[in-house]
């Protein structure tokens, strides 16, 4: 005679690790985050299985464009330091730049979060700060998903994506193709290193040891290293309806020297002129406790210069005036040449 089975206990999702009642939780959490951002486009947002959004008749032959990008190691930062406040801003801005540089105005944003185990107050903190960039960026966000996987992720630790779509007039796409020689490099302040070089800068701070709280130009290091990365939509689209913008660089991964050619005929460069702004002490720092060469900062941070908008000789005065206006510091921080054999942007 054998013995019976002993009866098994009944498993429930919440027992492998998922909470769906959390994920609930935070939906209705972020509903008012993402109510503040919409825009008359959008039909149906936030909750169902997909969004809606109608492109507005005020354009006649409209292009959409699109973008999408994440925060990269700048999240190891945030959970080391627990600073989950400003990498959605980070996530948004990638994004809406991006699509920027060709003209675009972006119209709405999704957001992708996967964890481990759901944190409800970190995941909202993260999607309040993915609210106020669409904000800044005037976009709507529309929806996106949280994902919940246990063993996937460490505790306490996840990651971040997402994207953005614009739209911009056929006739009004910013290609780059009327640039030449005479121009002018305008170049517009970053808000510290925004998300990119970020393996690079946790080597550092890993080397250096530095207390979070050391000063660097009156800002705690933590401060400066966590700043989220500047959004240039709105003050580069009112640019775009005063002055002729001929090209517009992003300056992310690959720095100035990698990021300038994108938007360049091939036979042009871009001769960039290093005493026309100072290096902000951030900067500065990583650049002393890293032992950085200047070619490798030129090529790995913004050192300064989150966006290069190229225009004519004969506007450069009134762009810097509207920029300035607009709460932008700018620079004008070169000049376009032929490139003649030399390299596709040259730093001086």
């Amino acid at each position: 005679m054998t013995a019976s089975t002993p009866a098994a206990t009944p498993l429930t999702y919440r027992d492998a690790g998922v909470d769906i009642d959390a994920g609930d939780a935070l939906v209705e959490r972020i509903k008012p985050a993402a109510k503040r951002t919409m825009r008359p486009e959008v039909l149906a947002g936030i909750g169902g299985f997909g969004a809606l959004f109608e492109i507005s008749k005020k354009y006649t032959e409209p292009v959409l464009v699109s973008g999408t990008d994440g925060v990269g190691t700048k999240l190891k930062l945030a959970f080391h330091w627990h600073r989950h406040d400003t990498v959605g801003q980070d996530l948004v801005a990638m994004s809406v730049n991006d699509i920027l540089v060709q003209g675009a105005e972006p119209l709405f944003f999704l957001d992708y979060f996967a964890c481990g185990r759901l944190d409800v107050n970190t995941a909202a903190t993260v999607v309040e700060g993915i609210a106020r960039g669409c904000e800044l960026a005037g976009c709507a966000l529309i929806g996106g998903e949280t994902a919940e996987m246990p063993s996937m992720y460490p505790d306490g630790e996840y990651d971040l994506a997402g994207f953005a779509v614009g739209a911009v007039e056929k006739s009004k796409i910013i290609d780059g193709r009327s640039i030449h020689a005479g121009d002018v490099v305008l170049g517009l302040a970053s808000s510290g290193a925004h998300s990119n070089g970020y393996s690079l800068i946790r080597k550092i701070i890993e080397r250096a040891n530095p207390d979070p709280q050391l000063k660097l130009g009156g800002v705690a290091l933590a401060d400066a290293v966590m700043a989220p990365t500047r959004i240039y939509v709105k003050s580069l689209l009112a640019l775009m309806q005063a002055v002729k913008v001929k090209g517009m660089a992003h300056i992310t991964g690959g720095g100035l020297t990698e990021n300038i050619p994108r938007v360049l005929p091939g036979h042009l460069t871009a001769v960039v002129d290093r005493s026309e702004w100072k290096l902000p002490p951030l900067f500065q720092w990583l650049q002393e406790q890293g032992q950085v060469a200047d070619a490798e900062m030129h090529r790995v941070f913004n050192c300064g210069i989150g966006m290069v908008v190229i225009v004519a000789e004969a506007d450069a005065g009134v762009a810097m005036q509207l920029l300035a206006a607009a709460g932008e510091q700018v620079f004008h921080i070169g000049v376009i040449e032929e490139r003649k054999g030399r390299a596709k942007t040259i730093v001086v």
